[in-house]
Parts: structure tokens; C-alpha cells; sequence
């Protein structure tokens, strides 16, 4: 009953616009409402009488939220279509809303500068995590754990370098790396630092490769397994 008492408001008040061609017609700001919600927003911005105005505003909110029936289930349904009637305004409606009038800077604002996602570009077989485990490496205290940590990090850029190129690789190339991709905060170079056999990584990694593949297998013969039980349950029906 508000819907329809808020249509025929809004109908008494506008019969008098008058048909136009397509092609004197401006660029609809929100295409979905029509051209006939913009109308009715543009001449309710006309309104000289304040309180004329707010309630052709409500009535128009009403309509908005008729068109959009899928968007009530939306937190701050009726703040979202107040935003757009300003928006539709071209933010020259004057009226008291219920909620933050929207302004035009905050629609126009840049959003802010994001930075690239730290990665070693350089060695991208290490991955893009392999820098945030050396500058957490760096953000620790000096002692046994730190050193464990350099250790595994070290390790783990062994595996990967292994990955890509599945043959070998010498134990300085790793520390090179590892003092290039910490600004030489950690340096390995020159210490008595041995990391894990070439041959020990490869074979952890192809037995998680198996392990996957394995488990990935066991899945589609369960899987294959349910469909014959099944089969067989119909036609024993």
C-alpha cells in the first residue's frame, strides 16, 4: 500500500513531461532505473519547496527499491539506494537523508596505490614467499633459532632451484642467491655452512609427488568404485 500510495504521488506530479526522441536524450547515470527514475529525480531536484521535495525523495527511494528487489538481502539496503539517488542527482539534491549524504569527491576518489607483491622476480623458481621468510629471518634476534631458520630457508631455495633444474647445484650458488635476495644482511658465503644432498631434496620432493599422486589415485578408485556399487544396486532392481 506505501508502493502504491508513493506511484501515485509520483505519477500526479509529473504528468506533465512531455515525449522527447531518442536521440535529444541524455546518457542515463544508473541505466538500470530507467530513463523515467531519472526524470523523476531530476524534476524532484527542481522542487523549490523543501518539504515537497522530501517526499517526492522517499517516494522515489520507494520505486528505487521495487526495481531492485534482488539487492534487500544486501546489508544497508536503503543507505546503498540513498547513495545512488544522490548519484543520480549529480549530488544537487538538496534534502535530509537518513543516512551520510555521499558527495561527489568520495565517489571520484583514487583509490589508494597498491605495491607490487614482494617476489623474487629475479629467481622466480623460488617462488613469491621466499622473501617473506627471509625478511621475517631478518626481523628475529641473533641466535640459535635464527640460525635454524636461515637454514631451512636455505634448504628450501635448494629444493626449488632442484625442481626447476632437476640436476644439481652447488651449495655456493644457493648462499649467492640467498645474500642477494637479503641485501647480504645473510651471508653464508665463506662459512662452514653444509646444506642437504642434491640427491636427499630430489627424493623428498618425488616422494611427495608420488604421495600425491597416490592419494589422488586412491580417490578416483573410490570414486569409480561407489558408481559400480551403484550400477550393480540398480540392476539387481
Amino acid at each position: 500500500m506505501h508502493l502504491y500510495n508513493s506511484c501515485n504521488y509520483l505519477l500526479n506530479k509529473t504528468m506533465g513531461f512531455d515525449l522527447e526522441y531518442n536521440s535529444e536524450r541524455s546518457t542515463l547515470i544508473i541505466p538500470e532505473y530507467g530513463r523515467h527514475v531519472q526524470k523523476l529525480v531530476n524534476h524532484c531536484v527542481a522542487l523549490e519547496d523543501d518539504e515537497e521535495r522530501a517526499k517526492m525523495a522517499y517516494a522515489i527511494i520507494d520505486v528505487m527499491g521495487n526495481l531492485q528487489p534482488h539487492l534487500r538481502d544486501v546489508p544497508d539496503f536503503k543507505h546503498k539506494l540513498w547513495d545512488q539517488l544522490f548519484i543520480m542527482s549529480k549530488f544537487q539534491l538538496k534534502v535530509a537523508s537518513p543516512y551520510p549524504i555521499l558527495t561527489a569527491e568520495e565517489v571520484n576518489a583514487k583509490p589508494e596505490k597498491l605495491d607490487y607483491p614482494k617476489s623474487a622476480s629475479k629467481y622466480k623458481f623460488y617462488g613469491n614467499n621466499i622473501q617473506t621468510m627471509i625478511d621475517v629471518a631478518l626481523s628475529w634476534e641473533e641466535g640459535e633459532l635464527k640460525e635454524a631458520l636461515i637454514l631451512s630457508i636455505a634448504n628450501h631455495m635448494k629444493k626449488c632451484y632442484l625442481n626447476w633444474n632437476k640436476d644439481t647445484v652447488e651449495d655456493g650458488v644457493i648462499f649467492n642467491h640467498l645474500a642477494e635476495l637479503s641485501k647480504k644482511e645473510i651471508d653464508l658465503r665463506g662459512s662452514d655452512v653444509e646444506l642437504a644432498q642434491s640427491s636427499i631434496l630430489l627424493r623428498k620432493s618425488n616422494a611427495g609427488r608420488m604421495n600425491n599422486q597416490h592419494h589422488k589415485n586412491n580417490n578416483n578408485n573410490n570414486r569409480n568404485n561407489g558408481r559400480k556399487h551403484n550400477n550393480n544396486h540398480k540392476h539387481r532392481k
